[in-house]
């Protein structure tokens, strides 16, 4: 019984997530559009609210074409693989009721992270294209680099919660938000996880003016759908993250929601008015500004820890 209530709160959850996606689309289109001075898609239902439906129906329905050079097993499969790696995530969403509330979360969190590293290597590899391979290359140089900082800020709210269990933020954060004592390394953690989910002003992967479209170019109808899907999964996951760790956390409130609604709308604000960094510079941030800052600052929560204790 505790089982099949763990399966269906999960299934719940990963529905939930799909019908997300499919809306986090839509206000990015209008949102884009409206940036831009235009309307955005306003066409399909009223004011275009069922255009994500029909996008979803559109690119499942379409003929699926595979390059004759590719090496087809792993072509086919990476995206199937990425996608499901961006809704095993959810499952450490800390939730008190019978799901798979476990003690080590964030460590459940970071391996699902530096997983998704090997979706994209494939899919650029495995598509034998030039484009495809160097956009693989860059989005594996640039997952990484940016993880490392992730992992030294997570390990110093380790420190701080004294737990690895994501609960354990929510209870932190009862009285005061994290933010407001942690408030340059919510900065930094938010700018890493644009880098991480491959979005503007980091979307090297994906560069449009000289790759074409990256690691995804000889993607079409279900394998690019399912690699859309993955990637804001991933960027409703990063803000679910962003809002648990530094803005309360309180999962029962529908003001969590709104929250993670607002954090999620900077994704695509940041898209619609920040230009493209250069490649060298992308680096540079990585492993000579994020890195000693956080490490500077993972000290500095150890020390005032061993204080305290």
């Amino acid at each position: 019984m505790d089982f099949f209530s763990s399966f269906l709160g999960s299934l719940l959850l990963i529905i939930c997530v799909l019908v997300s996606v499919a809306f986090l689309t839509l206000l990015e289109r209008k949102v884009l559009g409206y940036i831009q001075f235009r309307k955005g898609p306003n066409k399909v239902g009223l004011v275009g609210i069922l255009q994500p439906f029909s996008d979803a129906i559109k690119l499942f329905t379409k003929e699926q074409t595979y390059p004759v050079m590719s090496n087809f097993l792993p072509y086919y499969i990476s995206p199937i693989f990425s996608l499901f790696l961006a809704l095993l995530i959810w499952c450490c969403m800390p939730y008190m009721i019978s799901m798979y509330n476990f003690k080590l979360s964030i460590l459940f969190f970071l391996c699902c992270a530096s997983m998704g590293v090997y979706t994209l290597m494939i899919a650029g590899w495995s598509s034998n294209s030039n484009y495809a391979m160097l956009g693989g290359l860059r989005a594996v140089a640039q997952t990484i680099s940016y993880e490392v900082s992730l992992a030294l800020i997570i390990l110093s709210m380790v420190f701080v919660i004294g737990g690895y269990n994501l609960l354990d933020l929510m209870y932190y954060q009862k009285f005061l938000w994290l933010c407001f004592f942690m408030g340059p390394v919510s900065l930094v953690w938010m700018c890493s996880c644009l880098a991480e989910t491959n979005r503007t002003p980091f979307d090297f992967a994906e560069g449009e003016s000289e790759l074409v479209s990256g690691f995804n170019i000889e993607y079409s109808s279900g394998g690019f759908a399912l690699i859309f899907l993955a990637e804001y999964a991933s960027i409703l996951f990063m803000s679910m993250m962003i809002c648990l760790m530094f803005f309360g956390g309180d999962t029962y409130s529908f003001f969590f929601y709104f929250k993670l609604m607002l954090v999620s709308f900077w994704f695509i604000w940041v898209r619609g008015t920040v230009p493209r960094f250069r490649y060298d510079k992308l680096m540079y941030v990585a492993w000579k500004s994020f890195l000693p800052f956080s490490l500077n600052y993972l000290f500095l929560f150890m020390g005032v820890k061993m204080l305290l204790l």
